[in-house]
């Protein structure tokens, strides 16, 4: 997921009333949103643990917090709201999903402004505080409350329903008062339970789902050390997973691709960078998309082979595309650019008028035979040894540069028994 900037933020949710609903981990997505609204930075600590303060980035408390008793009873209340010229944010803290506290901010909202965007949450207190018997005062609540907020809430408002994220093993929370510290261990999974009931009976009401237990199911590196909260990264996240929501839900494109032309297209630069190289696998798939010449066009012209050394030609390999004419056994041939090649009775020493093919420049070779000299041929004009019969070194002759002396150092054998006690 992209992440979202404040301006992207601040031009979707520009002339919209946004209310959130829920615990702590709410009043922290409340928080951030706020700060998004103003600035590209995140939660500091600190704002992520404090309730009930006075004031938090320009916003103001309504209600509760510390205008009233600060605890952790199921009577706390906290109201907070964030104003500006395009904004409005507000934040009901909740203990449970419906009770008549749920009923009198219904009141307000049939009564007064209507929210364009909210934001539910509550489940961990009403799973911990209200008796062990749960499920069933859970689920009937729910259905209470869906049905009132279809009835108050406008058609065009996009109800958003959020999933408790996943809990520790270890809980250390406000809410966890000594008297339902037995339900900790079995506390997470309590939630996934209630998760299930909330997100059907979300759907069948025809509200929004979005599940955060599975967003975050692989992020608990960012849940904080009491098992409940999470850090301002995993908030940001949830802003841009809520803000997301939101465009889909109004057919915004909240990261809109780069323009392809008009008065909003990215210009390019003056001077532009040159394109890369091909890679391996497109210079391959090139040179497979090429045409295929011709055989008849891709071979040498005829060539002299008394000139040329035969068959391989000055390269010294054989060519097989090579044409050789019908050449009459008493052919004279022209005299060559170069020296002639000695008297055939002469011999060569290694090294002179050679090269690193069998066949020299001249024809002659040093010392060796070809394959391809058949003896049917030497003497009439052929290509075999320059076209004249073999004659061998002379006797006597020795070249110093192929073989050299035998060493006579004496073989030591150093595991031998005569060399045992030789050190």
């Amino acid at each position: 997921m992209k992440s979202v900037t404040q301006r992207q933020a601040s031009r979707l949710l520009h002339n919209k009333f946004v209310v959130v609903l829920g615990d702590s981990i709410q009043r922290a997505v409340y928080k951030d949103l706020v700060l998004l609204l103003q600035k590209d930075k995140y939660l500091t600590t600190a704002q992520l643990k404090t309730k009930g303060e006075m004031n938090f980035e320009q916003d103001c408390l309504v209600e509760g917090g510390q205008l009233g008793p600060m605890n952790n009873g199921t009577g706390y209340r906290e109201v907070r709201q964030f104003r500006s010229d395009h904004h409005l944010v507000r934040f009901y803290f909740l203990t449970r999903i419906y009770s008549r506290y749920m009923e009198s901010i219904l009141a307000d909202f049939e009564n007064g402004l209507k929210p364009d965007v909210v934001i539910i949450n509550s489940c961990v207190w009403d799973l911990s505080r209200y008796g062990p018997k749960w499920v069933t005062d859970y689920r009937e609540n729910l259905h209470k409350f869906f049905l009132q907020m279809k009835k108050v809430l406008p058609p065009e408002c996009l109800i958003l329903w959020n999933m408790t994220m996943p809990l520790g093993s270890k809980i250390i929370g406000g809410f966890l008062v000594p008297e339902v510290e037995h339900m900790a261990p079995t506390l997470r999974y309590d939630v996934i339970e209630a998760n299930f009931y909330g997100g059907r009976l979300a759907d069948a009401y025809g509200l929004d789902v979005l599940d955060l237990h599975f967003h975050f199911r692989l992020s608990l590196q960012h849940r904080t050390r009491d098992g409940v909260h999470w850090d301002a990264a995993a908030h940001r996240r949830i802003s841009g997973l809520l803000l997301e929501h939101a465009a889909q839900a109004w057919g915004v494109e909240l990261h809109p691709p780069p323009a392809a032309g008009g008065a909003h297209a990215i210009l390019p630069s003056p001077t532009p960078a040159p394109p890369p190289a091909p890679s391996k696998a497109k210079r391959k798939q090139a040179r497979r998309t090429q045409p295929s010449i011709p055989r008849e066009h891709n071979r040498p012209p005829a060539m002299d082979p008394y000139r040329y050394g035969g068959p391989c030609g000055n390269r010294g390999y054989f060519n097989p595309y090579m044409e050789f004419p019908e050449v009459h056994p008493n052919h004279q041939y022209p005299a060559l650019p170069w020296p002639r090649a000695p008297a055939p009775d002469y011999w060569v020493p290694h090294g002179y008028f050679c090269d690193d093919s069998p066949f020299g420049r001249t024809g002659h070779a040093a010392g060796y035979v070809s394959f391809n000299d058949h003896r049917s041929r030497r003497g009439h004009g052929g290509w075999g040894l320059g076209g004249g019969p073999y004659h061998p070194a002379p006797a006597g002759a020795q070249n110093h540069y192929v073989m050299k002396k035998r060493s006579s150092a004496r073989h030591n054998k150093p595991y031998s028994r005569e060399t045992l006690y030789r050190y």
